[in-house]
C-alpha cells in the first residue's frame, strides 16, 4: 500500500510540473489584460497629432506649429505628462495614419463625417464650422448660388468635407494635398474657385490677409469639428474631460480668443 501511495503522489508530482510548464509556455495564460490606447501614448512618451497646414487651426510660425488646435493638443499632451509631435500627413489616408499607428490622433478640423465617426473613436464636438465657396473679388457678385457657381472649375482638398460638399453640390472639382493648396490654386488662376473651411477662410482671406483679392460667398453646409483616434480608443473620453476642465477654467476661450475662433467654440459640458 505504502508503494502504491509513494506512485501516486510522485504521479501528481509529474503531472503538477508538466501542467505548469504548459501553462508557462501558453501565451495566454500569461498575458495581462491588453494596453489601453491612453497607456500605449503614456508609456512611449509622445502624442503624435496628425494635421495638415490649416490656419487659423494649425500651422507654421517659423519652425513651430501654432494655431488653436495646435496650442490645445500641447496642453492636452502636458496634462498626460508626455511630448507633442505634428506630423503632416495626407488627408485622404488619415484613417490608415491611425490605424497604423504612424500617427496617434488626426487634430485638424476634422469634421464629423458619418464617414469619419464610423471609422475612428471621436470626441465630443467642440468648433462649429461650414463648408464655403471662394472665388476672386472681382467676379463673386456673378457666383452667389450653388447653380451659378456649377459653371466653375473648383480645388479642394482630396478626402475632405470640402470635397464631399462640393460633389454633393454638382462641382467640377480637382483634389489637391490641403486647403492652403486650394487657395493657392484660386490665386494662381489655375482654378475658379475652391471650397474650404469657413474657419479657415475667415483666417486667411479678404482685407488684411494673405489672399485679399479673394473673398468666399455660398455656405454649402454647416458641421461641427472633433478629434479622432484609433477606434475604441480611451484616449477620446480622456480628451473630452480635458476640454471639459479647459472650458470651466477658461482656458479653451482664452485660445480660442487668441485665434479669433471663439464665436465657433461650442460650450463643453
Amino acid at each position: 500500500m505504502k508503494r502504491k501511495f509513494a506512485l501516486l503522489m510522485a504521479l501528481i508530482m509529474v503531472c503538477s510540473v508538466l501542467f505548469a510548464a504548459c501553462a508557462k509556455s501558453d501565451p495566454a495564460a500569461t498575458t495581462d489584460a491588453p494596453q489601453s490606447d491612453l497607456e500605449y501614448i503614456k508609456e512611449k512618451g509622445t502624442l503624435v497629432v496628425g494635421i495638415t497646414d490649416f490656419a487659423p487651426m494649425d500651422y507654421k510660425e517659423g519652425d513651430q506649429w501654432i494655431g488653436f488646435d495646435a496650442d490645445m493638443a500641447k496642453a492636452f499632451a502636458a496634462s498626460l505628462g508626455v511630448n507633442v509631435e505634428f506630423v503632416e500627413i495626407d488627408w485622404d489616408n488619415k484613417v490608415m495614419e491611425l490605424d497604423g499607428k504612424s500617427i496617434d490622433c488626426v487634430w485638424n478640423g476634422m469634421t464629423l463625417t458619418p464617414e469619419v465617426t464610423a471609422a475612428m473613436e471621436c470626441t465630443n464636438a467642440y468648433c462649429n464650422n461650414a463648408q464655403v465657396v471662394i472665388v476672386n473679388k472681382d467676379v463673386a457678385a456673378q457666383y452667389q448660388t450653388v447653380d451659378a457657381c456649377k459653371a466653375l472649375n473648383f480645388a479642394v482638398e482630396a478626402g475632405s468635407a470640402g470635397e464631399a460638399e462640393a460633389t454633393a453640390a454638382g462641382f467640377r472639382v480637382t483634389p489637391v494635398k490641403d486647403q492652403a493648396s486650394a487657395l493657392m490654386e484660386v490665386a494662381s488662376g489655375n482654378s475658379d474657385a475652391a471650397v474650404i473651411d469657413s474657419l479657415m477662410a475667415a483666417a486667411m482671406v479678404g482685407e488684411g490677409t494673405g489672399y485679399e483679392n479673394l473673398t468666399y460667398t455660398v455656405g454649402l453646409n454647416s458641421e461641427e469639428y472633433g478629434v479622432g483616434f484609433r477606434k475604441g480608443s480611451d484616449a477620446a473620453a480622456a480628451l473630452n474631460e480635458f476640454m471639459k476642465a479647459a472650458y470651466a477654467d477658461g482656458s479653451l476661450q482664452a485660445t480660442a480668443e487668441k485665434y479669433k475662433v471663439q464665436a465657433a467654440l461650442i460650450a463643453q459640458q
